[in-house]
């Protein structure tokens, strides 16, 4: 797993940007994700993948030391689907 650092290294070097720019970039990405699904749009990456959000309804867990029935909340999951494109780069192209 690769740190925040080594992530900002990474890309750096393979785009010979400086390391502050990178990070600004890579920051300004991530909270545009972050206000796409807050305002409840999905984020497209064409060849990557797509950034949305899915809900979660309210529901009654359990506590695994007690066993007591436990209210959970209803909530906001983010979700990442993969693309064909990234999938057969991953797994190699189907027959």
């Amino acid at each position: 797993m690769a740190t925040k650092a080594e992530m900002i290294d990474a890309v750096a070097d393979a785009a010979g940007a400086s390391k502050a720019d990178t990070e600004r970039v890579l920051g300004a990405f991530f909270d545009h994700v972050v206000a796409q699904a807050k305002s409840g749009d999905a984020t497209r990456w064409p060849g990557f993948g797509k950034f949305s959000t899915s809900e979660r309804a309210a529901r009654t867990g359990r506590n695994p030391q007690t066993g007591e029935p436990v209210k959970i909340k209803a909530s906001t999951a983010m979700k990442f689907t993969s693309s064909a494109a990234l999938k057969e780069a991953l797994n190699g192209k189907k027959k």
